[in-house]
């Protein structure tokens, strides 16, 4: 099924769109392959012409339309031609139809309309447009701003604009094959890893995170140190709760401590307690989470922030079970799974001075890597609606629509899982009463990072994109004569400021002095 909605959304069409509205005043709509509209709100369109907002918003019109382009696809199918130009009788100008085929099967069509073919008879084809423009209601400032939009296309041009619109069912079927390949390849990875997608409270059936809770299986029964590296909000304390609450300490305490959170004399209190007067402030005896973690687990989390001091009295921890609090004199003797938790490489730490080897390779007796989401971007879908659900707290159902699913997947996402949250908490709250999460919605940075990305990066290269300069610098070209180089009315006609004309002009050679040589 093709999404209609997406190819408002869509870089390269839009940009074909804009190119068609500046150089012909032709407006591009779709159907699907009955004739019907898809993928416009002719209420609230914003169309180049007035006229085919006239016409479109009325359902007899919208029938009549549905009719013809019903008979041009049956036309289509008889002779295998690439398009079909017909006269629209109800609105009095022609449209151009063309297929959007997808193995062979009419998916429906892009239509240009609000030109005529035919310049011999222009008048005649001008009263017959501002006829049917009367009949159907509008205002006489209406039909004067319709008629002063509508365009004849000669024949020397008529190949130009149709390979255009060629472009756009192009572009369709493109992105259609590129979304279908995607879900394809993740339902048959669905398919190979079965229905095992979560692990406690974490989420994804890509082959990573099964490799991951293939690991997690196996360690249920031990006790040993796990050291678990990964990126930041890759979900690493979620992976040191399931592991402590699938063991056998899973009924005692589980304790959690950033160790960048504090310098060192806080952190040292922190873990290990102190004795009163100790210290200014210390005014009773406090336990540490040392202490606190006994017979239980301790989550030490940026243990890689840690000071070469603090480091060696976590050795002697993990070493011997045993510690002194600050200010004592006696040593307290623990029964603690320590699991350890960084985002920087201790073993580059270890080769450069700055982690002591032994304190490391007596965490690392398990060793646990979180993927990245970049490794994993087949969990992106379960992730994503989990986390809308979640920001929804139960209220309207919210889902993203496919070109927004793709925008996703096209970034990089440095925040990883925590970074995906977050922006699905901000769709919901910026979608207000919207139940589709669109591609526009998503942030700037995710939609800027898509357009340099791989699947747009595919589609703007070799025959578009020379194409589309093409037609550019023949319209800049054609404009600054029309206008006697006149910058500022032409940069005005074609919607881009005057400094990105100049630049557009020296980019094309078309320097007044040279083109006049």
């Amino acid at each position: 099924m093709i999404n209609w909605d997406e190819f408002e959304h869509i870089h390269v069409i839009k940009k074909l769109k804009q190119i068609l509205n500046a150089w012909w005043n032709i407006d591009i709509i779709f159907t699907d392959e009955r004739g019907h509209l898809r993928g416009i709100d002719p209420t609230s369109a914003k169309l180049c012409n007035p006229a085919v907002n006239v016409f479109l918003n009325k359902e007899s019109a919208a029938d009549s339309l549905a009719d013809t382009i019903s008979k041009s696809i049956e036309d289509l199918r008889a002779s295998e031609n690439r398009y079909s130009i017909r006269k629209w009788e109800t609105a009095g100008f022609d449209i151009a139809i063309v297929p959007i085929l997808i193995d062979n099967d009419f998916m429906g069509t892009v239509v240009a309309m609000g030109f005529i073919k035919d310049a011999t008879n222009n008048a005649a084809r001008m009263n017959e447009v501002r006829e049917r423009l009367a009949i159907f209601g509008a205002s006489a400032d209406v039909i004067e701003q319709s008629l002063s939009k509508l365009r004849a296309v000669e024949d020397q041009d008529r190949e130009h604009f149709l390979e255009l619109v060629e472009l756009v069912s192009q572009e369709i079927v493109t992105l259609h094959l590129e979304i279908t390949t995607r879900e394809n390849r993740i339902k048959e990875l669905n398919k190979e890893l079965g229905s095992r997608y979560k692990y406690d409270n974490m989420i994804g059936k890509s082959k990573p995170m099964q490799n991951l809770y293939a690991l997690l299986d196996k360690i249920r029964t031990a006790d040993s140190t796990v050291l678990i590296q990964g990126e930041n909000g890759t979900g690493k304390e979620l992976i040191a709760k399931a592991i402590h609450y699938n063991s056998l300490r899973k009924d005692k305490t589980f304790v959690i401590q950033n160790c960048s959170a504090f310098n060192d004399n806080l952190l040292e209190s922190e873990l290990f307690g102190h004795v009163k007067g100790s210290f200014t402030g210390a005014v009773r005896d406090k336990k540490g989470l040392f202490e606190i973690a006994d017979k239980g687990t301790f989550f030490l989390d940026e243990i890689g922030d840690t000071s070469p001091t603090m480091q060696v009295k976590l050795l002697r921890v993990l070493q011997e079970g045993t510690f002194i609090p600050v200010g004592g004199l006696e040593g307290k003797r623990v029964d603690v799974r320590v699991i350890a938790a960084t985002n920087r490489n201790l073993k580059e730490m270890v080769e450069n001075g700055s982690f002591r080897e032994d304190l490391y390779y007596r965490l690392n007796v398990i060793n646990l890597r979180v993927p990245p989401l970049r490794e994993r971007k087949e969990d992106i879908p379960l992730l994503a609606e989990y986390f809308l659900n979640k920001a929804q707290n139960g209220e309207m159902r919210k889902t993203l629509t496919k070109r927004a699913l793709e925008k996703l997947y096209d970034y990089a996402f440095p925040g990883n899982v925590r970074e995906l949250q977050n922006e699905m908490e901000r769709v919901v709250v910026l979608s207000g009463m919207e139940t589709k999460i669109t591609a526009d919605m998503l942030s700037p940075k995710i939609l800027e990072a898509s357009e340099k990305g791989k699947v747009q990066g595919a589609r703007v290269h070799g025959k578009l994109k020379d194409a589309l300069e093409e037609l550019e610098r023949e319209m800049i070209k054609e404009g600054l004569r029309r206008t006697g180089w006149n910058k500022s009315k032409l940069a005005k006609e074609l919607g881009i400021s005057r400094a990105g004309l100049i630049m557009k002009v020296e980019k094309y050679g078309l320097d007044k002095r040279k083109m006049l040589k």
